[in-house]
């Protein structure tokens, strides 16, 4: 039996829509005497980072935890607090040619959702960023308190899109999130880059 077309999109944040130049922290890390990788390192351990993205902690806790574990490598609290400041001041760069195909899918009036595992400063990233009105409905872990790739996650990305999960194509480029979002009904796309976007087109149809 034929899956039915997707009538909407799910499109994950970082790594589809927003990309990251590591420069920004190798730059800082050779500044502040820090072995290379360690900002990202620390950051994103996952006992770290799960509070953050589940809403238990606001983002500034989340930092200032990075900075704590960096006082000792960097030199003390104050090093490596600036350290960690001047890494978050950069809030990456929106991929243009992903921000295209958005506004031509919303214009062809297919719904447009964000599904992201984010902090509570994705409003404001979205702001800083100039992404503010580019999409239906924003899916924010951290304002629902579950992450990608658990099935309320997406449960609750369908509802808000109001579209039943085998009509919802979502793209991510993380293979889990991916497997997450099909064992939860949806059509689901692993990134790969700006030569996916002719499937993408094709898959919705429009």
């Amino acid at each position: 039996m034929a899956r039915e077309r997707a009538k909407a999109l799910l499109l994950d944040f970082d790594g589809v829509l927003r990309r990251w130049d590591p420069a920004v922290a190798a730059d800082v890390e050779r500044e502040y005497g820090l072995s290379e990788g360690v900002l990202t390192e620390i950051a994103m351990q996952w006992g770290r980072l799960q509070p953050v993205l589940t809403g238990q902690v606001s983002h500034a806790d989340w930092v200032s935890s990075v900075a704590d574990a960096l006082a000792e490598p960097a030199g003390g609290p104050d090093r490596a607090r600036a350290a960690v400041e001047q890494w978050q001041r950069y809030r990456g760069e929106v991929d243009a040619e992903v921000l295209d195909f958005v506004r031509e899918v919303r214009a062809a009036g297919i719904p447009v959702g964000l599904g992201t595992n984010a902090t509570d400063l994705l409003d404001a990233d979205l702001a800083a960023l100039g992404l503010v009105g580019e999409f239906d409905v924003v899916v924010n872990s951290s304002t629902l308190g579950v992450h990608k790739p658990a099935p309320e996650y997406f449960e609750a990305a369908c509802q808000a899109l109001a579209t039943p999960p085998a009509r919802v194509l979502f793209v991510d480029d993380e293979d889990w999130a991916v497997r997450g979002a099909r064992s939860a009904g949806l059509s689901a796309h692993r990134w790969g880059g700006h030569a996916d976007l002719r499937y993408l087109r094709a898959a919705l149809d429009y």
